[in-house]
């Protein structure tokens, strides 16, 4: 997963989570119908309105793509620094409808209230309201393949995750969590398919979570994706707390230049003040510059081999002395050659960077809810995936095969020419920022919403006085993330830890849970004897129970039984990665190597 802001701050429109998360009571009505308020709303008729969603959405594009012309690259690139509204096909009445539904948000203090079926209208029909929410979906499917690369895209760590691995090793689990993740995406696009639609749209990751198995299930996903955000804010200000610390010692090599605590500190402030903001989409234009920053960084740090590695950067933070010539190893490197620990840690700890590398699926169904044509996701996810696999496995093998054993996390850290080092940690600095601001304004309206708000009884966040409650929580909400920062001894270990707790189990272990889910209350379904009436709103049930899920287990076997055991599999990961960064944690603690929260640098 990129440390560089993630892929929903280039589209513009603000953070597309907002308002399912405040809006959304348990029936997963993210529009807030008064109808589905009075009532719950089943599997089988979120999938009767996606249905008619995406049948009505196939019509719109064929027409969209004879209005549009043929598409070029040209275009696609042009288009993706444009402001958006160029893919936006809105005709006069659409704009009337978006207008009124506004009109009608602000009325109602920020609840939408529409006409529906069995519901009381406030002179909204149900053809404005779909043409005002096809109007904020303008995305296509190149432009989501550029944001999914702005999002997943870090190479930084993937040259020290062959370090600790070796070449065949790390290509073969570079291999197979890049096709993981693709069918880990591909289970996401099947599952908004399936369950999005112009009457209950899918804002959120939580929001699939809801519709198969319960509130309860929604309230889980959203505080683990909160606990994963501030975790990856912390991670954030601690790398770049090594990067001001580098950057402040200068071209002399200073033993320590600026405290370190006062470097994450600085890092912090700024997070203070940029983390006021609530508004992101006129930041649009650096998520699409981060990309081209991410390919700065990998040039800048393959040109520096010819520097040789950062030698006292690797002995600070892994007491890995210099002067040994420089090696590297088809498979798992021997003991005392390798910074991730010995043996079978290291390797875990390799793995858990390769995990890390391809985290991004939480923010995979903000992008499908973005997207004009959401039934082309697969070529997006594709290509980006191809992609981003093609750069951490080059750049990976080319960083290893010139610093062996001494290749650093992050690479552009391990670089020892100071002026080419100082430029890669501004880039670093500029895009990390910006990642990091955008992280704490998810993960603190997650917070805010499914605790305070909901729990504790503090007022919406779009009120006036939620207003000043945010301004009031944000630097606390950076100085709980600076604490974890400065707790930690290395900056690997953490970012191992993060990734085996929390990016494999939304990029890997629950899109299998979904899985599991869906496709048996999907395929436990009888055409010719079940109906859903949307009269009434109720679906006449011909069976309960174990008799009912194990039929729709039975309709596909070997595909339910690969989905479970892909679910226990990423559970076996997660632990064996929790327990190789548990594990270097603490031996880094006992050795007294380095420790953040003090003024010599952990590097």
């Amino acid at each position: 997963m990129a440390t560089n802001p993630p892929a929903n701050l280039a589209l513009d429109g603000g953070d597309p989570r907002k308002l399912s998360l405040e809006v959304e009571n348990g029936t997963n009505d993210a529009v807030g119908d008064e109808y589905t308020n009075n009532r719950g709303v089943s599997f089988e008729e979120y999938m009767y309105y996606a249905a008619i969603t995406r049948a009505q959405e196939k019509e719109a594009n064929a027409r969209y793509k004879v209005a549009r012309g043929p598409q070029t690259i040209k275009s696609v690139i042009k288009g993706r620094f444009s402001s958006g509204h160029i893919e936006q096909d809105v005709s006069t009445e659409v704009t009337a409808s978006l207008s009124n539904v506004r009109d009608e948000k602000d009325r109602r203090n920020g609840e939408f209230q529409v006409t529906g079926v069995g519901g009381k209208g406030n002179g909204i029909t149900e053809a404005q309201r779909q043409s005002a929410n096809r109007a904020l979906r303008t995305a296509s499917w190149g432009t989501i393949f550029y944001l999914i690369t702005t999002d997943i895209l870090g190479p930084t760590g993937a040259p020290w995750a062959f370090a600790q691995l070796g070449y065949g090793p790390g290509v073969a689990l570079y291999t197979v969590f890049g096709a993981m993740s693709y069918y880990s995406g591909w289970i996401i696009w099947n599952v908004f398919c399936g369950l999005d639609s112009d009457r209950f749209p899918c804002r959120g990751y939580g929001d699939f979570f809801n519709r198969i198995f319960g509130s309860w299930a929604r309230h889980f996903i959203n505080l683990a994706q909160a606990l994963q955000l501030l975790l990856t804010v912390s991670v954030i200000i601690l790398s770049n707390g090594q990067s001001i610390s580098q950057i402040s010692r200068g071209s002399s090599g200073e033993s320590i230049g600026i405290c370190f605590v006062a470097c994450m500190i600085i890092f912090m402030a700024a997070g203070f003040v940029l983390g006021q903001i609530r508004t992101l989409q006129r930041l649009g234009w650096l998520a699409n510059l981060s990309v081209w920053l991410n390919v700065a960084l990998v040039i800048l740090c393959m040109a520096s081999v010819v520097y040789g590695p950062n030698y006292a950067a690797v002995e600070a933070s892994f007491g890995l002395p210099s002067g040994m010539p420089i090696r590297t190893y088809a498979g798992t490197p021997p003991p005392g050659m390798a910074t991730g620990g010995v043996g079978f840690v290291a390797s875990l700890n390799g793995l858990n960077i390769a995990v890390y590398a391809y985290g991004g699926a939480l923010l995979f169904a903000a992008l499908l809810a973005e997207m004009r044509h959401p039934l082309d996701f697969w070529k997006s996810l594709l290509i980006a995936e191809m992609f981003i696999y093609g750069i951490y496995i080059f750049f990976g093998v080319f960083m290893y095969s010139y610093q062996g054993q001494y290749t650093y996390n992050p690479a552009v850290q391990g670089i020892a020419a100071y002026g080419m080092q100082t430029a890669g940690n501004i880039l670093s600095l500029v895009s990390n920022l910006i990642a990091a601001v955008l992280y704490s304004n998810i993960g603190l309206k997650v917070v805010y919403i499914e605790v305070f708000h909901e729990l504790l009884g503090f007022p919406e966040l779009t009120t006036k006085k939620g207003k000043i409650w945010w301004a009031a929580l944000i630097p606390l909400y950076w100085a709980v993330a600076f604490i974890i920062a400065a707790a930690v001894p290395q900056f690997s270990y953490i970012v191992g830890l993060v990734g085996a707790l929390f990016i494999l189990s939304f990029t890997y272990t629950f899109p299998a849970w979904l899985a599991i889910g869906y496709w048996v209350k999907k395929d436990a379904m009888i055409e010719d004897e079940e109906r859903f009436d949307p009269t009434t709103g109720t679906y006449n049930y011909v069976d309960h129970g174990w008799k009912r899920w194990g039929r729709g287990f039975m309709r596909r076997p070997l595909f339910n039984a690969f989905n479970i055991f892909y679910f226990f599999g990423a559970l076996v990961t997660c632990a064996l990665g929790c327990y190789s960064s548990i594990e270097s944690l603490r031996q880094a603690f006992q050795s007294g190597i380095a420790t953040s929260l003090s003024c010599t640098p952990p590097l």
